[in-house]
């Protein structure tokens, strides 16, 4: 415990860091010292939900405590004063925001185990709403729907913690207010994107912040701290390198090249047409989550149609009552990237595979081979007739409704969590069961014997 108390308190001072330097460059976009309102406004999130949300993670301890809030308010300082880059400046000035959700999102991956995984995983599913600065013309809808994210994670948490430590319930809720906060931040001060300044000099990753008007910015860190062994985390030496980063404040973009004129695409078409490849600079939000750049918002086609003996359901986005009715046995189906919609298939077919579908809902007829979820996340699947294996991998809440008549099948499972069975009753009510995501392995002197842990429900 006293290691990870030693993380909050560098975690403190690396954010203190970082605000101080970009308060350097407070000035408004006429350059006389005078913070910008909506920076102000920023200042003001920190300043309550963040800060009750850091105090509420150090009381708890543990692995919630070892997440890094990454602040943006150097970048606002510098549209509040500089005019819009262009587009690889842009990226060169959100890669650090964006290498921080990253480390945020591998760290809960790396620590599945932990008791809590839930906190990890809100934490994770929302942490990419700080890309709202990458989006345009809607960041505030943004910011909710990473939020929407979190809330499954954070009702486990409340489920889990309601009646026994009020602790968890507010750091539910403090954490929830820090999104709710930036939504309202964001369609009252950037509407239709992040403002830029109309005056002043273009916004650059590689220029200085303008000289401090106030006393000089805090002392270097703290020294790195001895690794204790056994935390079960990225190891002290990843761990330490992260909050050095953290630390650097504005020079954290130092290590970053510049572009000549003479190299970029937009001003050289020549560039387009050779043979080698045109180097660019880093690309941010490349993580789980949709890429939050400028590209995010153009999306792919949706796709319902047979190729083949594959039908095609691909890019679905809240489509209610898709319908799959003249099939035949030695056709397939594949859903890629279908979220918050509903599939129906009618008659007997081969095989079903859902594929990265977010809040999708599938009922269908008869498959004499296998139906495959992968890589999904709060999915509903339900069977009328029959079906013989039911397979779920990589994927964060599964609904399974089956049908008297599919009892029978065998349901395999693997690296995924929040799954539930719903068997029919004589009623019609259905019983709701837990499938096991915790196992115990014991060697009993031939071989290794598992069977599910007490709690595995």
């Amino acid at each position: 415990m006293a290691e990870l108390a030693s993380l909050v308190q560098r975690l403190e001072v690396a954010v203190g860091r970082l605000e101080a330097v970009s308060g350097d460059g407070g000035g408004s976009a006429g350059g006389d010292g005078v913070v910008a309102a909506y920076v102000e406004a920023y200042d003001g999130i920190i300043t309550r939900s963040v800060g009750q949300y850091m105090t509420l993670s150090q009381q708890i301890g543990g692995d919630v405590q070892k997440h890094a809030f990454s602040c943006q308010r150097q970048l606002l300082v510098t549209s509040s004063c500089s005019q819009k880059p262009s587009d690889a400046s842009l990226t060169a000035l959100l890669a650090p925001v964006s290498k921080v959700i990253q480390q945020v999102q591998t760290f809960r991956e790396q620590n599945r185990s932990s008791p809590l995984f839930n906190h990890l995983s809100a934490v994770s599913e929302s942490v990419p709403a700080l890309g709202w600065v990458a989006m345009a013309p809607k960041p505030g809808p943004y910011v909710k729907e990473m939020q929407d994210a979190a809330q499954f994670y954070t009702n486990r948490v409340l489920k889990d913690y309601k009646e026994k430590d009020q602790k968890h319930v507010d750091w539910v809720k403090a954490y929830l207010s820090i999104w709710t906060e930036l939504q309202n931040y964001v369609k009252q001060h950037h509407t239709t994107g992040l403002a830029w300044s109309k005056s002043g000099p273009v916004a650059s990753a590689s220029a200085a912040p303008p000289p401090r008007a106030g006393p000089p910015p805090p002392g270097p860190p703290p020294p790195p701290m001895a690794s204790s062994g056994g935390s079960g985390d990225q190891g002290p030496d990843t761990r330490n390198a992260l909050f050095a980063s953290l630390n650097k404040g504005a020079d954290v973009t130092k290590g970053l090249k510049h572009v000549p004129k003479d190299q970029m695409t937009h001003k050289n078409p020549n560039l387009r047409t050779q043979t080698g490849p045109v180097r660019t600079g880093p690309k941010p939000f490349t993580t789980s989550k949709p890429a939050v750049t400028a590209a995010a918002s153009r999306k792919l086609p949706p796709v319902l149609e047979l190729d083949g003996k594959k039908w095609k359901v691909e890019n679905q986005e809240g489509v209610q009552g898709l319908v799959i009715s003249d099939t035949e046995l030695k056709q397939v189906v594949y859903a890629f990237k279908c979220n918050n919609s509903t599939l129906q298939i009618k008659g007997k077919i081969n095989s079903i595979t859902l594929d990265n579908c977010k809040k999708l809902g599938l009922v269908f007829d008869d498959v004499v081979g296998i139906i495959e979820v992968i890589n999904c996340r709060d999915v509903k699947v339900q069977v009328l007739g029959k079906v013989p294996t039911i397979s779920i991998n990589k994927t964060d809440g599964c609904h399974v409704y089956l049908s008297k008549d599919s009892l029978e099948c065998e349901i395999v499972s693997a690296k995924s969590s929040e799954m539930n069975v719903l068997v029919p009753g004589k009623d019609g009510d259905y019983t709701e069961i837990p499938v096991p995501e915790q196992f115990k392995t014991v060697w009993d002197g031939k071989k290794l014997v598992t069977t599910c842990t007490e709690i595995a429900g």
